[in-house]
């Protein structure tokens, strides 16, 4: 299956699901910061969610309950690959330079990808 990019809006919902695992329309409201949306743009969202492949439903009369069936992992591993193909050029070297320009790579994270690195050498 193919997954489709989300809205900012639609991402937000979908953080939620995730956390939740499960749950109604007034659950995942619940969840969300202040100002809260309307309980029907919620609803609506979660049915152009459903609609795009991202959730399902179990009927409880005239109630549904909401469930993830895409990932956070796989949504993830589809955001980096649209965000390194489409600004970086494919090239994890442009990405890492990037964040490590904008000061968002501390050394303790450099550290890591440097363990990473030395790991795919071994292999």
């Amino acid at each position: 299956m193919e997954i489709k990019e989300l809205t900012r809006a639609e991402e937000q919902i979908m953080q939620v699901l995730w956390q939740l695992d499960k749950g109604f329309v007034k659950d995942v409201l619940d969840v969300l910061p202040e100002p809260k949306p309307a309980y029907n743009t919620v609803s609506t969202i979660i049915r152009i969610l459903e609609t795009k492949g991202f959730v399902g439903h179990n009927a409880f009369g005239k109630s549904h309950e909401y469930y993830p069936l895409i990932s956070k992992d796989q949504y993830k591993d589809f955001a980096a690959e649209k965000l390194l193909s489409g600004y970086f050029d494919n090239s994890v070297n442009r990405i890492l330079s990037f964040f490590a320009k904008k000061e968002k790579m501390n050394l303790k994270e450099a550290d890591e990808i440097m363990k990473l690195i030395e790991k795919l050498k071994e292999k």
